[in-house]
Protein backbone atom coordinates (compact mmCIF):
# COMPACT_ATOMS: atom_id res chain seq x y z
CA UNK A 1 0.00 0.00 0.00
CA UNK A 2 2.80 2.37 0.98
CA UNK A 3 4.71 1.47 -2.18
CA UNK A 4 1.69 2.31 -4.38
CA UNK A 5 1.27 5.64 -2.59
CA UNK A 6 4.94 6.57 -3.16
CA UNK A 7 4.80 5.64 -6.85
CA UNK A 8 1.66 7.76 -7.26
CA UNK A 9 3.35 10.81 -5.72
CA UNK A 10 6.37 10.42 -7.98
CA UNK A 11 4.21 10.16 -11.09
CA UNK A 12 2.19 13.22 -10.05
CA UNK A 13 5.33 15.24 -9.43
CA UNK A 14 6.74 14.20 -12.80
CA UNK A 15 3.55 15.24 -14.59
CA UNK A 16 3.56 18.65 -12.88
CA UNK A 17 7.19 19.21 -13.86
CA UNK A 18 6.48 18.28 -17.49
CA UNK A 19 3.51 20.64 -17.59
CA UNK A 20 5.58 23.53 -16.21
CA UNK A 21 8.37 22.91 -18.72
CA UNK A 22 5.94 22.61 -21.60
CA UNK A 23 4.18 25.91 -20.83
CA UNK A 24 7.33 27.90 -20.23
CA UNK A 25 7.40 30.97 -22.48
CA UNK A 26 10.00 31.10 -25.29
CA UNK A 27 11.70 34.08 -23.67
CA UNK A 28 12.44 32.00 -20.56
CA UNK A 29 13.95 29.02 -22.37
CA UNK A 30 17.71 28.71 -22.27
CA UNK A 31 18.28 25.32 -23.89
CA UNK A 32 18.43 26.58 -27.51
CA UNK A 33 15.54 24.34 -28.53
CA UNK A 34 13.19 24.90 -31.48
CA UNK A 35 10.75 26.68 -29.19
CA UNK A 36 12.82 29.87 -29.50
CA UNK A 37 12.82 31.86 -32.73
CA UNK A 38 15.18 34.76 -33.38
CA UNK A 39 13.85 37.27 -35.92
CA UNK A 40 16.31 39.20 -38.06
CA UNK A 41 15.49 42.17 -40.32
CA UNK A 42 15.34 41.25 -44.00
CA UNK A 43 17.03 43.79 -46.27
CA UNK A 44 14.74 43.28 -49.24
CA UNK A 45 13.09 45.92 -51.39
CA UNK A 46 9.96 45.06 -53.38
CA UNK A 47 9.61 47.17 -56.51
CA UNK A 48 6.59 47.03 -58.84
CA UNK A 49 6.50 48.64 -62.28
CA UNK A 50 4.98 48.34 -65.74
CA UNK A 51 6.45 48.82 -69.21
CA UNK A 52 4.98 49.85 -72.57
CA UNK A 53 6.32 49.93 -76.13
CA UNK A 54 6.21 52.68 -78.76
CA UNK A 55 2.54 51.93 -79.49
CA UNK A 56 1.59 52.24 -75.84
CA UNK A 57 1.03 48.49 -75.53
CA UNK A 58 2.22 46.50 -72.50
CA UNK A 59 5.56 44.73 -72.79
CA UNK A 60 4.97 41.38 -71.10
CA UNK A 61 8.19 39.49 -71.87
CA UNK A 62 10.88 41.45 -70.07
CA UNK A 63 13.79 39.52 -68.62
CA UNK A 64 15.73 40.61 -65.57
CA UNK A 65 18.93 40.59 -67.62
CA UNK A 66 17.50 43.43 -69.76
CA UNK A 67 17.01 45.82 -66.85
CA UNK A 68 19.60 48.07 -65.24
CA UNK A 69 18.74 48.95 -61.63
CA UNK A 70 20.45 51.52 -59.41
CA UNK A 71 19.58 52.14 -55.76
CA UNK A 72 21.12 55.44 -54.61
CA UNK A 73 23.47 55.10 -57.56
CA UNK A 74 24.66 51.60 -56.67
CA UNK A 75 23.84 48.27 -58.30
CA UNK A 76 21.91 45.88 -56.05
CA UNK A 77 23.87 43.33 -54.07
CA UNK A 78 21.53 40.56 -55.21
CA UNK A 79 18.35 40.12 -57.25
CA UNK A 80 16.09 37.92 -55.15
CA UNK A 81 13.13 37.52 -57.52
CA UNK A 82 11.69 38.86 -60.76
CA UNK A 83 8.21 37.89 -61.95
CA UNK A 84 5.05 39.08 -63.69
CA UNK A 85 1.92 40.01 -61.78
CA UNK A 86 -1.13 39.45 -63.98
CA UNK A 87 -4.74 40.50 -63.39
CA UNK A 88 -4.06 42.09 -60.01
CA UNK A 89 -6.80 43.57 -57.90
CA UNK A 90 -6.95 47.36 -57.75
CA UNK A 91 -7.23 49.72 -54.79
CA UNK A 92 -8.26 53.15 -56.07
CA UNK A 93 -8.82 56.49 -54.39
CA UNK A 94 -10.73 59.00 -56.54
CA UNK A 95 -9.87 62.62 -55.64
CA UNK A 96 -11.86 65.42 -57.27
CA UNK A 97 -10.85 69.08 -57.01
CA UNK A 98 -13.96 71.17 -56.21
CA UNK A 99 -12.16 74.51 -55.79
CA UNK A 100 -13.32 77.63 -57.59
CA UNK A 101 -10.93 77.19 -60.52
CA UNK A 102 -12.28 73.67 -61.21
CA UNK A 103 -16.02 74.35 -61.00
CA UNK A 104 -16.35 74.70 -64.76
CA UNK A 105 -14.89 71.25 -65.44
CA UNK A 106 -16.20 69.40 -62.38
CA UNK A 107 -19.16 67.79 -64.15
CA UNK A 108 -16.97 66.49 -66.98
CA UNK A 109 -14.42 65.13 -64.49
CA UNK A 110 -17.14 63.25 -62.66
CA UNK A 111 -18.22 61.64 -65.93
CA UNK A 112 -14.66 60.38 -66.55
CA UNK A 113 -14.36 59.04 -62.99
CA UNK A 114 -17.70 57.26 -63.22
CA UNK A 115 -16.75 55.71 -66.56
CA UNK A 116 -13.71 54.09 -64.98
CA UNK A 117 -15.76 52.70 -62.10
CA UNK A 118 -18.75 51.55 -64.14
CA UNK A 119 -16.78 49.89 -66.94
CA UNK A 120 -13.45 48.76 -65.48
CA UNK A 121 -14.01 48.22 -61.74
CA UNK A 122 -14.28 44.55 -60.67
CA UNK A 123 -16.72 44.22 -57.82
CA UNK A 124 -15.49 40.91 -56.44
CA UNK A 125 -11.85 41.89 -56.10
CA UNK A 126 -11.39 45.68 -56.36
CA UNK A 127 -12.06 48.39 -53.78
CA UNK A 128 -12.17 52.17 -53.83
CA UNK A 129 -13.08 55.39 -52.04
CA UNK A 130 -14.09 58.90 -53.12
CA UNK A 131 -12.90 62.26 -51.74
CA UNK A 132 -13.35 65.88 -52.71
CA UNK A 133 -11.05 68.77 -51.86
CA UNK A 134 -10.70 72.51 -52.14
CA UNK A 135 -9.52 74.51 -49.15
CA UNK A 136 -10.11 71.31 -47.15
CA UNK A 137 -10.76 67.70 -48.09
CA UNK A 138 -13.67 65.43 -47.23
CA UNK A 139 -14.32 61.73 -47.79
CA UNK A 140 -17.60 61.23 -49.66
CA UNK A 141 -17.50 57.41 -49.88
CA UNK A 142 -15.41 55.18 -47.64
CA UNK A 143 -13.63 52.06 -48.92
CA UNK A 144 -16.05 49.69 -50.62
CA UNK A 145 -16.05 46.98 -53.26
CA UNK A 146 -19.48 48.09 -54.51
CA UNK A 147 -19.15 49.95 -57.82
CA UNK A 148 -22.64 51.44 -57.50
CA UNK A 149 -21.78 53.05 -54.17
CA UNK A 150 -18.55 54.48 -55.59
CA UNK A 151 -20.40 55.89 -58.60
CA UNK A 152 -23.00 57.40 -56.28
CA UNK A 153 -20.21 58.95 -54.21
CA UNK A 154 -18.72 60.51 -57.34
CA UNK A 155 -22.11 61.95 -58.23
CA UNK A 156 -22.40 63.52 -54.76
CA UNK A 157 -19.06 65.33 -55.06
CA UNK A 158 -19.52 69.10 -54.97
CA UNK A 159 -23.07 69.06 -53.65
CA UNK A 160 -22.26 70.71 -50.31
CA UNK A 161 -19.09 72.67 -50.94
CA UNK A 162 -18.86 75.59 -48.48
CA UNK A 163 -15.09 75.81 -48.19
CA UNK A 164 -13.24 79.14 -48.03
CA UNK A 165 -11.57 80.16 -51.27
CA UNK A 166 -8.33 78.29 -51.95
CA UNK A 167 -6.93 74.88 -52.85
CA UNK A 168 -4.90 72.52 -50.67
CA UNK A 169 -4.06 69.90 -53.30
CA UNK A 170 -0.98 68.41 -51.66
CA UNK A 171 -2.73 68.23 -48.28
CA UNK A 172 -5.45 66.10 -49.90
CA UNK A 173 -2.98 63.77 -51.64
CA UNK A 174 -0.88 63.41 -48.49
CA UNK A 175 -3.94 62.59 -46.41
CA UNK A 176 -5.21 60.06 -48.94
CA UNK A 177 -1.90 58.19 -49.15
CA UNK A 178 -0.90 58.32 -45.49
CA UNK A 179 -4.35 57.68 -43.97
CA UNK A 180 -6.73 56.12 -46.47
CA UNK A 181 -4.13 53.65 -47.79
CA UNK A 182 -2.77 52.96 -44.31
CA UNK A 183 -4.33 49.49 -44.01
CA UNK A 184 -3.62 48.46 -47.62
CA UNK A 185 -0.80 46.01 -48.33
CA UNK A 186 1.49 48.09 -50.55
CA UNK A 187 2.66 45.11 -52.63
CA UNK A 188 -0.44 42.89 -52.82
CA UNK A 189 -2.55 45.08 -55.12
CA UNK A 190 -2.26 47.77 -57.77
CA UNK A 191 -2.71 50.99 -55.78
CA UNK A 192 -3.56 54.34 -57.35
CA UNK A 193 -5.04 57.76 -56.81
CA UNK A 194 -7.11 58.99 -59.73
CA UNK A 195 -6.70 62.74 -59.37
CA UNK A 196 -8.76 65.41 -61.13
CA UNK A 197 -7.22 68.86 -60.67
CA UNK A 198 -5.53 71.80 -62.40
CA UNK A 199 -2.58 71.47 -60.03
CA UNK A 200 -3.07 74.77 -58.22
CA UNK A 201 -2.14 74.70 -54.52
CA UNK A 202 -2.44 78.05 -52.77
CA UNK A 203 -3.85 77.13 -49.35
CA UNK A 204 -2.04 74.01 -48.17
CA UNK A 205 0.71 73.47 -45.64
CA UNK A 206 2.01 70.26 -47.25
CA UNK A 207 4.71 70.38 -49.93
CA UNK A 208 4.70 68.46 -53.19
CA UNK A 209 7.71 66.53 -51.92
CA UNK A 210 5.93 65.45 -48.73
CA UNK A 211 2.82 64.39 -50.66
CA UNK A 212 4.91 62.38 -53.13
CA UNK A 213 6.86 60.64 -50.38
CA UNK A 214 3.68 59.67 -48.53
CA UNK A 215 2.48 57.95 -51.71
CA UNK A 216 5.87 56.36 -52.38
CA UNK A 217 5.82 54.94 -48.86
CA UNK A 218 2.47 53.24 -49.57
CA UNK A 219 3.38 52.25 -53.16
CA UNK A 220 0.53 54.38 -54.54
CA UNK A 221 0.71 55.81 -58.06
CA UNK A 222 -0.85 59.22 -58.68
CA UNK A 223 -2.54 59.27 -62.08
CA UNK A 224 -3.97 62.68 -62.93
CA UNK A 225 -6.46 64.19 -65.35
CA UNK A 226 -6.00 67.92 -65.95
CA UNK A 227 -7.95 70.35 -68.18
CA UNK A 228 -6.03 71.14 -71.37
CA UNK A 229 -6.95 74.82 -71.00
CA UNK A 230 -4.46 75.27 -68.14
CA UNK A 231 -1.64 74.72 -70.63
CA UNK A 232 -2.36 78.17 -72.08
CA UNK A 233 -1.97 80.01 -68.79
CA UNK A 234 1.14 81.04 -66.90
CA UNK A 235 0.37 78.50 -64.20
CA UNK A 236 2.74 76.20 -62.38
CA UNK A 237 -0.12 73.79 -61.66
CA UNK A 238 0.31 71.42 -64.62
CA UNK A 239 4.04 71.07 -63.98
CA UNK A 240 3.39 70.35 -60.30
CA UNK A 241 0.93 67.58 -61.20
CA UNK A 242 3.39 66.08 -63.68
CA UNK A 243 6.14 66.08 -61.07
CA UNK A 244 3.85 64.44 -58.52
CA UNK A 245 2.85 61.77 -61.02
CA UNK A 246 6.46 61.18 -62.09
CA UNK A 247 7.70 60.72 -58.53
CA UNK A 248 5.01 58.14 -57.78
CA UNK A 249 5.24 56.23 -61.08
CA UNK A 250 2.02 57.66 -62.51
CA UNK A 251 0.97 59.59 -65.62
CA UNK A 252 -0.96 62.72 -66.61
CA UNK A 253 -3.84 62.83 -69.11
CA UNK A 254 -6.19 65.52 -70.40
CA UNK A 255 -9.68 65.35 -68.93
CA UNK A 256 -11.33 67.18 -71.84
CA UNK A 257 -10.08 64.99 -74.70
CA UNK A 258 -12.55 63.31 -77.02
CA UNK A 259 -14.58 60.44 -75.56
CA UNK A 260 -12.73 57.70 -77.46
CA UNK A 261 -9.36 59.10 -76.40
CA UNK A 262 -10.39 59.21 -72.73
CA UNK A 263 -11.70 55.65 -72.91
CA UNK A 264 -8.35 54.50 -74.30
CA UNK A 265 -6.59 56.40 -71.51
CA UNK A 266 -8.73 54.69 -68.87
CA UNK A 267 -8.03 51.26 -70.34
CA UNK A 268 -4.30 52.06 -70.37
CA UNK A 269 -4.49 53.02 -66.70
CA UNK A 270 -6.33 49.84 -65.77
CA UNK A 271 -3.99 47.59 -67.73
CA UNK A 272 -0.95 49.24 -66.19
CA UNK A 273 -2.26 48.72 -62.66
CA UNK A 274 -3.39 45.12 -63.13
CA UNK A 275 -0.39 43.84 -65.08
CA UNK A 276 2.97 44.69 -63.58
CA UNK A 277 6.41 43.31 -62.91
CA UNK A 278 7.72 42.68 -59.41
CA UNK A 279 11.41 42.99 -58.70
CA UNK A 280 12.74 41.98 -55.29
CA UNK A 281 16.36 42.81 -54.47
CA UNK A 282 18.92 43.36 -51.71
CA UNK A 283 20.45 46.85 -51.87
CA UNK A 284 24.16 47.36 -51.41
CA UNK A 285 25.14 48.75 -47.98
CA UNK A 286 21.53 48.88 -46.78
CA UNK A 287 20.88 50.63 -43.45
CA UNK A 288 17.72 50.66 -41.31
CA UNK A 289 17.82 54.43 -40.81
CA UNK A 290 14.58 55.68 -42.40
CA UNK A 291 16.51 57.45 -45.17
CA UNK A 292 15.09 57.97 -48.66
CA UNK A 293 16.59 55.87 -51.47
CA UNK A 294 16.38 57.05 -55.07
CA UNK A 295 15.63 54.38 -57.65
CA UNK A 296 16.77 54.40 -61.26
CA UNK A 297 15.39 51.68 -63.52
CA UNK A 298 16.60 51.60 -67.12
CA UNK A 299 14.77 49.25 -69.53
CA UNK A 300 15.97 48.00 -72.93
CA UNK A 301 15.50 50.09 -76.08
CA UNK A 302 12.35 48.20 -77.09
CA UNK A 303 10.59 49.66 -74.05
CA UNK A 304 9.52 53.25 -74.61
CA UNK A 305 8.07 54.00 -71.17
CA UNK A 306 8.48 52.50 -67.75
CA UNK A 307 6.37 53.56 -64.78
CA UNK A 308 8.01 53.15 -61.40
CA UNK A 309 8.13 55.26 -58.26
CA UNK A 310 11.23 57.41 -57.86
CA UNK A 311 12.27 55.85 -54.56
CA UNK A 312 11.39 54.44 -51.16
CA UNK A 313 12.11 54.92 -47.46
CA UNK A 314 14.32 52.43 -45.67
CA UNK A 315 12.60 50.98 -42.59
CA UNK A 316 13.82 51.92 -39.15
CA UNK A 317 15.23 49.12 -37.01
Amino acid sequence: MLRSWVIGCVVLALLCWMHEAGTQSPSNRRDGSDGYTMRLPVDEVVLTFNATDGEGLPVNDLKVSEIRLRDNGAAPRRIVAFDELMNRSIRIGILLDTSESMQRTLSANKVVAKEFVERLFRQKTDAGFVSEFGYASATIQLWTGNASLIALGIQRVGEKVNYPVGTALFNAVFQACSSSFDEIDPTATGNLILLFSDGEDNAGLTSLEDAARACQHKNVQVIAFIPSSVQDHASTGPQAVRELALKTGGQVFFADDAGDKIWNDLRTIESGMRNQYRLVYNPENFKHDGAFHEIELQPPDRVRRIEVRSGYFAPRQ
